[in-house]
């Protein structure tokens, strides 16, 4: 019996552990940088699988990196776990949570036969803060060879398409008055949140395909009767490339800026975390992802709706490391992502399906790359990383 054949008979054992897991880290519903229990309870079923599990990495309490075997091929399989404010887990990281940690218990008893080294990496706050970004900059992420992870959708698909983009946040500061007697001392800080917001809405007739900005204010006052002195929003750029977003985000800010000289307010802004890059899919994973779904009893297509796009930090680890991102579908329409309605989908039969045939569709490309001679000497040794890294140096520089 094949290694293939002996995961795929496994997968039942583990079905229910997985699911368990998938609605435990469903109820935690714990926001970036806060997944303390969720990251806890994925390092503890990670503990008897692996050599080692390290909770804590690259100075964030909750990113972990669980490791097993010293194989030359190294697989990482990452897996998120934060919630969004408001609607839990409407973008479905609990599956992801459990698939990843499906698909590693998969492959573990089976690292030194197939000649690999696999890591479970515990990214947090990919919903705001850039866990993976972070991890990359304390060092992680450097020797893998192969990276992967699936996220829940309506639909599926071998990719999510990503864009590029940019958080910020913008603060004017005027100055208090009272909005009847004195209105004429004030330096009224919504007028300008308000005239920058019209400009924006004009510049969007000239943006490129691709190009997006949306936001909300979070502080557009006190009391009626007072003239507001401080305004905030939080804002997203968002372009097909960090390269086109370059371009874009000057003119947008140029925006902001003109509130700020219309009212006499002061305007400054601060990048809540580092961008998140487009995605660079390493088409040779995605065509074997497509073949192993099918094994695993995805009705997987051939294309993915162009229309559905996102941005994640995962896009920076593909820029890096040869990579998928999988969509995976948990029949949730009409309600889609971000939704309180994907949120309660994010727990149904169909998502619980998703989290056992999204670990083992993971778990089957893992032991195609490294069974099959011609796929194995592309990736092993970083081959295929470095010609990434080549090529994308050559448009970044």
């Amino acid at each position: 019996m094949t290694i293939s054949e002996r995961v795929q008979k496994s997968v039942s054992s583990l079905s229910d552990d997985l699911v368990k897991v998938s609605h435990q880290v469903h109820r935690l519903s714990e926001l970036a940088f806060e997944e303390f229990e969720s990251s806890k309870l994925l390092a503890a079923k990670s503990e008897k699988a692996f050599d080692t599990v390290d909770l804590g990495v690259a100075g964030l309490e909750t990113a972990f990196v669980a490791k097993r075997g010293n194989g030359p091929l190294h697989i990482s399989i990452c897996a998120e776990y934060d919630a969004l404010p408001g609607v839990g887990h409407a973008c479905g990281h609990n599956i992801i949570a459990a698939s990843a940690l499906g698909a590693s218990l998969l492959l573990s008893p089976f690292v030194d036969e197939l000649g690999i080294t696999l890591s479970l990496m515990g990214t947090p706050a990919e919903e705001g803060g850039g866990g993976k970004i972070i991890m990359m900059d304390k060092g992680l992420f450097e020797e893998e060879d192969l990276a992967m992870m699936i996220h829940p959708a309506p639909v599926e698909g071998d990719r999510m398409p990503c864009a590029a983009a940019s958080h910020i946040e913008v603060n004017y500061q005027g100055k208090e008055a009272h909005a009847a007697a004195f209105p004429q001392v004030g330096i009224n800080a919504m007028d300008a949140m308000t005239i920058a917001q019209v400009a924006i809405g004009l510049l969007r007739q000239s943006f490129y395909p691709g190009e997006m900005v949306h936001g909300f204010v979070t502080n557009g006052g006190k009391a009626p009767n007072i003239i507001p002195a401080h305004t905030s929003a939080d804002y997203v750029i968002r372009a097909n490339s960090l390269k086109e977003m370059e371009s874009l985000t000057p003119r947008v800010r140029a925006c902001f800026e003109g509130g700020a000289v219309a009212t006499g307010a002061k305007l400054t802004f601060e990048e809540r975390f580092p961008p998140y890059s487009e995605f660079v899919v390493d088409e040779d994973l995605a065509s074997v992802y497509r073949e192993m779904a099918r094994v695993a009893g995805r009705d997987i297509p051939d294309s993915v709706p162009s229309s559905m796009r996102a941005s994640t930090d995962m896009g920076n680890v593909s820029l890096r490391i040869p990579s998928i991102h999988p969509i995976i579908g948990i029949n949730s329409l009409p309600a889609v992502n971000h939704q309180p309605e994907f949120t309660a989908a994010a727990i149904s039969a169909d998502a619980d399906r998703a989290v056992v045939e999204g670990a083992l569709s993971m778990a089957l490309t893992c032991i195609k790359v490294a069974t099959d001679p011609t796929l194995r000497s592309a990736y092993e040794g970083g081959k295929r990383r470095r010609e990434l890294r080549e090529h994308l140096s050559k448009i970044y520089g």
